[in-house]
């Protein structure tokens, strides 16, 4: 039962808010300083305790403040303003279209146009190359704006709710720990756990396989609980674990608010839905991608989603029309997309359970949810064929069509690591240009937002048209809950946030309410615009789907949009207001200048598959020798020795006893891509997965022998750039026991799965020989990694 008390200061707070009053400094609780100091005493101490009096408030955990919410802050990947039924598109969204109805619905809100820096900046409070995050994980450089390391003056919302009372969780998709730091060893300080929440569930890497995927709880790397085969999938194991986390604070401590931020892998690529989603989609996009767009825009009006007098943008060149393809193509491609739209419903409906638990405990009411659909457009990271190795494309590698429509009776399912064509991104971001990456326009960084406080909100299924960004909902958050940006953090002074509270937008007339962000600046790879006054100045650098290759910036060209009048950026108006546009770029400038914005960068590939090149740090970087012992397993790429591109031997010295042994001695990757050396059926074996295109496999002719055994793989690398083939010899106790010939390797990265020793985790290498995880059935003693670096 809620207390009188506790009831009387809930219809204050929601009053105040739902008034458009702003809590003011004085009324809030303002704390400067974060950690608390520890309380002085305020009892008495005599001789003994019959003399003393015990102050309970040295011990006892601080509280939130009265009324504060509980918080649900979910964050879906790789979703396009116009992918949810919600907001007029194709998949079915019952969850966000139910939390719609009884909240609020933003028409105009922002993300940065990728996935760490969105991540960041919705954490801090601040932009994106303020919080360190100017670009993902993988291709950081050491620039101020693009380390990837939060800086200790830009405090997460969760280390600020954390000492204020509130139980914190992460659940899901960590994208914001460099690689050199994703191990055992650490550093640690940039891990949830660090960032400020009590508990963590989920992956380190930008994408997961969610039939394979790499797990850690805390910090401790986990095995997923089961296979596909005993109906194991990522999305339903991350959500069994909110929910059990959810429930089992509130048992403990049911008075104290919670902050659950649930991050999916869905809908980035692969797309891995139960089949029973994909299949709800069977035939239903055989009209494609140019009649898709149509029919969402028309809808978009219908909901109110997008202005009656918005334009519908064309498609870009180098997209083909639908009617331009054969029909094996368009058989493909309709495929490509069924699967996506199952992919997001099921989203969608792992966080119904979620939201369906909170309502169990009775919580619902006092629960404000914040689920933004997307933390950027949808992306164009597929090629223009789709692929059935997004890891690949991530290279700079792309196969051709007849390759991948190998894959087409099995896509979505283990062993494939899908993503749709360029044509289904355009069509998942209408009304708008471009997608992912393109931060210059609004098809990669406009999103859906939907907001839903039954508390609070009052004006259910109501719009919103405030332009916002990202970074403002750190600060809506301190706002709705009471509390001051703390001054300093760990006896760091903190930068204030730059993003603006938009808590006003909750009250009954908050659709008519003016808006309260004037500025916003937006760069990603060198696409860059900034908005100012209901003005948009853009300037288009690349095409997202070209990954390898720059090109210069003085010649981008500069685009100018009143978007108080054309919601689309439908019409240039540079040629019109040629002094409105100097204004807006010298105004970019400033900013670019102001959060660290520079140097700009468009390398992709490059940035991704060069860390010794561009100097990112990393335990391995300059080593050309390495020993490992059992124990060493789920070693991130970044901490793993790189042997991409070089010569280089692979030596296991092991046991095995009288009846043989079988298992994984090394394995570098999953079913991605990636190498392995294992025994199997008596015989040394050393396995390539290339991009789950092609498996190579050279066996040894003879047995290998019990006892102490030096197992060894010899590969001799052609040169004449990355990624080329080599000759792979392999000896049995330093005999000669095989040859063979590996005709690729990877020029880049082995995608997200990890190194192990003694056994291959998560994803398979070689999914056709062996299943994961393939422990080694003897003893491995060590395994010795030599480099070549003359290669």
């Amino acid at each position: 039962m809620i207390s009188q008390t506790y009831r009387k200061s809930k219809i204050l707070f929601s009053a105040a808010l739902l008034c458009g009053t702003v809590i003011t400094a004085g009324q809030v609780l303002a704390q400067s300083s974060l950690p608390y100091p520890d309380p002085e005493f305020q009892g008495t101490i005599g001789e003994t305790y019959k003399e003393s009096k015990a102050d309970p408030s040295l011990f006892t955990p601080r509280s939130a403040p009265e009324g504060a919410p509980n918080i649900l802050l979910v964050l879906i990947d790789d979703a396009g303003y116009g992918a949810s039924h919600t907001f007029g598109g194709p998949s079915n969204t019952p969850t966000l279209q139910k939390l719609a109805e009884s909240g609020l619905r933003y028409t105009r809100f922002h993300t940065t146009a990728v996935c760490s820096p969105t991540r960041a900046a919705l954490l801090t409070g601040h932009n994106h190359h303020s919080a360190g995050t100017g670009i993902i994980m993988e291709t950081t450089t050491g620039f101020p704006g693009y380390t990837g390391i939060i800086p200790q003056n830009t405090a997460s919302i969760g280390r600020i709710l954390q000492d204020n009372g509130y139980s914190t969780a992460w659940i899901g998709k960590n994208h914001n720990t460099v690689g050199m730091q994703t191990n055992i060893v650490g550093p640690h300080s940039r891990w949830p756990n660090q960032l400020g929440f009590d508990y963590f569930y989920g992956f380190m890497s930008g994408e997961m396989n969610q039939w394979y995927p790499t797990i850690y709880e805390n910090r401790n790397p986990v095995q997923a609980w089961g296979t596909p085969e005993e109906g194991y999938n990522l999305g339903i194991d991350l959500t069994d674990k909110a929910i059990n986390w959810m429930r089992y604070q509130n048992s403990i401590a049911p008075d104290r608010p919670f902050l659950l931020y649930y991050a999916p892998g869905a809908t980035h690529s692969p797309h891995h839905p139960p089949k029973e989603y994909a299949e709800k989609y069977r035939g239903k996009f055989a009209h494609g991608w140019d009649k898709q767009r149509e029919i969402t825009f028309a809808r978009q009006k219908e909901l109110g989603v997008v202005p009656q007098d918005a334009e519908l943008t064309p498609r870009p060149d180098g997209i083909k029309a639908w009617d331009e393809l054969g029909d094996d193509e368009k058989a493909l491609y309709e495929r490509q997309m069924e699967v996506y739209a199952g992919f997001y419903e099921f989203a969608d409906a792992q966080i119904g359970r979620i939201i369906d638990a909170i309502e169990q405990t009775g919580e619902l009411d006092n629960t404000l949810i914040i689920f933004i659909a997307g933390d950027n457009g949808a992306s164009a990271e597929g090629s223009m064929t789709g692929t059935a190795s997004a890891v690949a494309m991530l290279n700079g590698v792309q196969f051709p069509l007849e390759e991948t429509m190998k894959f087409k009776d099995r896509w979505g399912e283990a062993g494939t690591d899908v993503h749709y064509a360029v044509g289904w991104s355009w069509a998942m971001n209408t009304p708008f240009k471009w997608m992912k990456q393109v931060a210059s326009h609004f098809g990669g960084t406009r999103n859906p937002m939907v907001i839903s406080w039954p508390a609070r909100i009052k004006d259910t299924g109501g719009l919103r048209y405030q332009f916002h960004h990202i970074n403002d909902i750190a600060p809506t958050l301190l706002e709705v809950i009471g509390l001051d940006q703390p001054e300093f953090v760990n006896g760091i002074k903190q930068k204030p946030m730059e993003g603006v509270s938009l808590a006003y937008t909750f009250a009954d007339d908050g659709a008519n309410a003016e808006e309260r962000k004037t500025t916003q600046y937006f760069e990603m790879i060198g696409n860059r615009g900034i908005y100012h006054d209901g003005w948009m100045a853009s300037a288009f650098h690349k095409e997202p789907w070209n990954t390898g290759g720059t090109k210069p910036f003085d010649g981008d060209n500069w685009e100018l949009y009143d978007i108080t009048k054309d919601f689309t950026q439908a019409n240039n108006l540079a040629d019109q207001f040629p002094d409105k546009l100097e204004e807006m770029q010298a105004l970019f400038d400033e900013e670019a200048k102001k959060y660290n914005v520079y140097p700009l960068d468009d390398r992709a590939a490059a940035r991704f598959a060069n860390p010794g090149g561009i100097n990112r740090p990393s335990f391995v970087t300059g080593r050309n020798h390495f020993e490992f012992f059992p124990g060493a397993i789920r070693l991130s790429e970044g901490s793993a020795p790189s042997v991409k591109s070089k010569s280089h031997s692979i030596t296991a010295d092991v046991v095995i006893p009288s009846e043989g042994a079988e298992g994984a001695l090394i394995a570098m990757g999953g079913d991605e891509a990636g190498y392995v050396l294992y025994v199997k059926d008596n015989k040394l074996v050393y396995g390539f997965n290339y991009y789950s295109y092609e498996h190579y496999k050279v066996t040894s002719t003879t047995d290998v022998p019990t006892s102490e055994v030096e197992l060894k793989m010899d590969f001799d690398y052609d040169g004449g750039g990355p990624g080329k083939g080599g000759d792979v010899t392999l000896f049995i106790n330093g005999e000669q026991a095989g040859q063979g010939r590996i005709e690729k390797t990877i020029p880049g990265k082995y995608g997200f799965d990890e190194m192990d020793i003694g056994m291959d985790l998560s994803g398979a290498v070689m999914i056709e020989e062996y299943d994961a995880p393939f422990k080694f059935t003897g003893e491995v003693e060590k395994v010795r990694i030599q480099i070549d670096e003359d290669t």
